[in-house]
């Protein structure tokens, strides 16, 4: 199997390669341990699926039945002649013939059904497991590959459920069952049959592990075109800014070149072994009507018996056929599971531990968190913070100031215990944060980023996002706190109007106040403002800083901003530099002191007098 494009371009689609843990495992075609697992999700349906597992039975059993009467008729009442026979038997063909047809609608029904249930109980476990991973999972991990989880592999496993599975258990049911009415029929000729099956078998498994390759290199090609279709999708502003659009779709056909060139290889692979399966087939029931034939003629076996052998013969071997198609479908969804399982199965970097306990909710003041020689780094191999110490009291606020990539984003993301630290030790009400649930904490904390993301819905919903049970009098009484509600009046539908994907209905502006109302709402204990006013026009600023100043007072506030007007009260600023804090103390010391800090604020109202 050729290797993956390497794409040497520093654009939107980044270098195509495989770096996900998953593509990284050893692929097993036909893994049972896979399969069991797979029908244990159908558990909600059990009595369903027990059912459809008795409808295969019986179904593979009336299929030969079907062909045995059909050729007892022909060499019965017809052969003889027997015109009062004939249509008792016709009657008998038909209503064994409407039996199975029945139960064809009901093993399809439930085949569907079970499916779906599997479907609905997959993506389900996936989303929860996702949402439960920390933030290093989704900085390590594409969402592309995560969309494609959910879609396509999910799907690939729906087509194993419903159609696979039953359709294969009932082609090897049908073989089964026939292969007892030939022996009953001659014994000497079925050993004939069961003579030419490591043939068949040689040519299978010659055929199998081609098919495994390609399969698993067609799935992962195509996880590479999802991955990167949905990055470019959500960068199309960049994209079209720097008129990249032709350079990022020729970039895109070349993935797309490469999942065709696999697809192909793969169709091309299933095209020689599915004719010469059937050809076999053909060549197998030549070699029945030689040994047949010769048997009659030596008078060992009737004409009767082996009219009723070679139309059974037909029928044992026409499953081969379906089954080398259904086996290269099995490989698909062979290769969805394991992909699937991978995601769900994925420990997370790290989780509460067990010990932790709920941090009390301490109501009308604000938590003390405490940094001690605080050491962090994304890659534990690359710190970005390095013994970071200070403290926060209740109700303060901290001011994080430096360059990017400097590390104050961070300190707020340990803080809000997104991430652990790699070495020192952080409390919050003089706990360490190991010890404390993740949960408790989050909920006591209020958020506002820089990218003011929405989700799609009201903007009513949005503010109560982290309140559910707020009334509509409570928001706009947060907003009139806040200072915005004449603003979120004015919109087409006031409060009930749709902010669109991400929040694209609404300006910048008005995005950043449905983040800072949403926050107040909360009534948090630690607010977090990261980047907060940075896309906020002066005026509307203005508007907001009294406003933020209520917000602040008796809560703990970490605030990260190159607006350094925004900072000028807090009762702390941190000034960092490459992981490090070099300068500590408040605005009006820190300016006194003439450093680093001084020099910033001065670039700061410099370019601010030319704007």
């Amino acid at each position: 199997m050729s290797p993956a494009p390497q794409i040497r371009d520093l654009g939107l689609v980044r270098r195509v390669r495989d770096e996900d843990d998953e593509d990284q495992e050893q692929f097993r075609p036909l893994e049972w341990g896979l399969i069991r697992r797979l029908v244990t999700y159908a558990n909600p349906v059990r009595r369903k699926r027990n059912l459809l597992l008795v409808f295969t039975v019986i179904r593979s059993a009336q299929l030969p039945a079907l062909v045995w009467a059909g050729a007892a008729i022909i060499s019965g009442p017809i052969a003889h002649r027997a015109i009062g026979v004939l249509p008792w038997a016709v009657v008998a063909y038909g209503v064994l013939a409407l039996t199975t047809d029945g139960l064809f609608h009901w093993r399809q029904r439930y085949a569907l059904e079970i499916g779906e249930t599997v479907v609905n109980g997959l993506r389900a476990e996936i989303f929860a497991k996702t949402m439960r991973q920390p933030m290093s999972f989704f900085h390590r991990v594409k969402l592309g590959r995560i969309i494609s989880r959910v879609t396509s592999d999910v799907e690939a496993l729906r087509v194993g459920i419903q159609d696979v599975l039953f359709v294969s258990a009932i082609q090897f049911g049908q073989m089964v069952f026939t292969a007892i009415v030939m022996l009953q029929c001659d014994w000497m000729l079925f050993l004939v049959v069961m003579g030419m099956a490591p043939v068949l078998w040689l040519v299978n498994n010659h055929f199998r592990m081609k098919l495994s390759r390609l399969t698993r290199a067609t799935q992962e090609s195509f996880s590479r075109v999802t991955a990167t279709l949905a990055e470019s999708v959500s960068g199309i502003r960049v994209t079209q800014g720097f008129v990249r659009q032709e350079t990022n779709a020729g970039l895109f056909r070349s993935l797309l070149a490469d999942h065709s060139r696999y697809s192909i290889n793969l169709a091309r692979t299933s095209a020689i072994l599915q004719p010469l399966l059937e050809l076999n087939s053909q060549f197998f029931v030549a070699i029945l009507l030689l040994f047949g034939g010769w048997r009659v003629f030596d008078g060992s076996m009737s004409m009767d018996a082996l009219i009723k052998f070679f139309f059974l013969s037909n029928f044992f071997f026409a499953p081969i056929a379906i089954i080398g198609n259904q086996y290269n479908q099995a490989l698909v969804a062979m290769a969805g599971a394991e992909r699937v399982f991978w995601l769900i199965d994925l420990p997370p970097d790290w989780e509460d531990a067990p010990h932790a306990t709920a941090l009390p909710a301490v109501h009308g003041t604000g938590a003390r968190v405490e940094f001690r020689r605080i050491s962090f780094g994304y890659d534990p191999a690359r710190l970005v913070l390095h013994d970071v110490n200070f403290t926060a009291e209740p109700g303060q606020t901290i001011a994080l100031v430096g360059h990017t990539g400097s590390g104050k984003s961070s300190i707020i993301n340990l803080a809000a215990k997104f991430y652990l630290p790699t070495a020192g030790e952080l409390f919050i009400d003089g706990r360490e944060v190991r010890t404390i649930t993740s949960h408790s904490l989050h909920r006591q904390m209020g958020m506002v980023q820089q990218q003011n993301f929405l989700f799609s819905g009201t903007v009513f919903e949005n503010i109560r996002l982290a309140k559910p049970e707020a009334t509509e009098a409570d928001v706009r009484a947060a907003a009139a706190e806040l200072g915005c509600l004449d603003i979120l009046d004015a919109l087409p539908a006031g409060l009930q109007t749709e902010v669109g994907e991400r929040g694209a209905g609404l300006s910048v502006g008005q995005r950043q106040l449905v983040c800072f109302t949403r926050a107040l709402l909360a009534n948090p204990r630690l607010m977090i403002f990261d980047e907060a006013t940075s896309s906020i026009d002066a005026l509307t600023e203005a508007r907001l800083q009294q406003a933020l100043v209520k917000l602040l007072r008796g809560r703990t506030s970490f605030v990260v901003a190159h607006r350094l007007s925004t900072i000028r009260h807090a009762d702390l600023v941190l000034v960092l530099d490459q992981g490090r804090v070099i300068e500590r103390g408040t605005h009006t010391e820190l300016l006194a002191h003439g450093g680093h800090y001084a020099v910033l604020y001065r670039q700061f109202v410099q370019v601010d007098d030319r704007a």
